[in-house]
């Protein structure tokens, strides 16, 4: 990396990247709106020209930039709303800055993102479900650069995390759905390679087991985490010859792209299928009918991370801490029992 030029201007990373010093000016400012080739660009051109930004060079000066990084797959979710909520709403009180990076569930930018950060932009990382923290969270380590993960648990004891029990709720969601009565439970996964998810699974299948119901691969549909992956995911289990009586969903987004395809097959909620979420995001409650849900307490998440971190800033011989908050199954409108269900629909005689 070149020296650092406190005497290189804007204007001059302009021309280096071929951009407007209208767009070096957002990458700085970590505005959410530029194209991420477009600021991987910017910063080449900044790290070779020797660049430093006014917060940067607060850092190399010795002072602290007042700016925490947060690192998150994407902006279109209820679900990382509310942890951002949480997040901001902590930081103010601090009167910290908060640096915003989507990573598009792209590994690569996410390491890319955090080595930019962590050369002194901000002064600590949050990162929101990390697609693979292995590949930088040595690195943060040996630097001794603070950080906290958000909503994963697939990392080693030693790396700083806050998260959901999210084995337990899969477990308290599934075993509520035997009790209604239902033997045939369709299962749609989030991302596998996300602790989250694996929790998820293995609760669900924890569940049928403890019940002495056979686990039928049939009956799961690997999914990501999107809407979209409710949607086919609950197509290709209503096509089983013979499918499923309720489909449970990794989380609310996917929850609701079941739904969609239940519609479209000409059936009804819950009478015919009956649908479980996960997540409870705002949009849960507001759907018809109102979305079952495996609570995740994901602004407080979004609130202790922020903590944790700062302890840290303040306190780096502190003990790492990984800490799982509570779930809480919400029971609302899009479940119905099997005997109600035979009872509104009696064979034809």
């Amino acid at each position: 990396m070149a020296t650092p030029n406190l005497k290189i201007t804007i204007m001059d990373v302009a021309a280096e990247a071929g951009v407007s010093f209208g767009t070096v000016s957002r990458v700085i400012n970590n505005d959410v709106h530029v194209r991420p080739e477009t600021r991987e660009r910017v910063l080449q051109a900044m790290e070779r020209l020797g660049f430093v930004a006014n917060r940067q060079a607060r850092s190399l000066a010795g002072g602290k930039t007042n700016g925490i990084g947060l690192l998150v797959p994407d902006l279109g979710t209820g679900y990382i709303g509310e942890i951002i909520r949480g997040i901001d709403a902590e930081l103010t009180l601090q009167g910290l800055d908060l640096i915003l990076y989507t990573t598009h569930r792209t590994a690569s930018k996410e390491a890319t993102y955090v080595a930019n950060l962590a050369r002194g932009m901000v002064d600590g990382l949050l990162l929101v479900l990390p697609r693979n923290p292995a590949d930088y969270v040595g690195t943060l380590t040996q630097q001794n650069f603070p950080f906290v993960l958000i909503d994963h648990q697939g990392t080693g004891k030693d790396c700083p995390a806050v998260g959901a029990t999210n084995w337990q709720g899969a477990f308290d969601a599934t075993e509520y759905l035997i009790k209604l009565g239902h033997q045939r439970i369709g299962f749609i996964t989030g991302s596998m390679d996300l602790g989250c998810a694996q929790d998820r699974l293995a609760g669900y299948r924890a569940a049928l087991r403890t019940y002495h119901i056979p686990v039928a691969d049939e009956l799961i549909y690997e999914g990501t985490f999107f809407q979209p992956d409710g949607y086919t995911g609950a197509l290709a289990l209503l096509d089983l010859s013979n499918p499923p009586t309720v489909i449970f969903a990794s989380n609310d987004v996917m929850a609701m792209g079941v739904m969609d395809a239940i519609r479209h097959r000409g059936l009804r909620i819950p009478d015919d299928v009956s649908v479980v979420g996960f997540d409870n995001i705002p949009q849960a409650s507001l759907v018809r009918p109102a979305l079952t849900t495996v609570q995740q307490p994901l602004e407080k998440m979004g609130r202790v991370a922020t903590q944790m971190l700062l302890e840290l800033l303040e306190h780096p011989e502190r003990k790492v801490q990984r800490i799982e908050l509570p779930t809480k199954l919400i029971i609302r409108d899009s479940c119905r029992s099997q005997q109600d269900s035979a009872d509104a629909n009696p064979p034809l005689s």
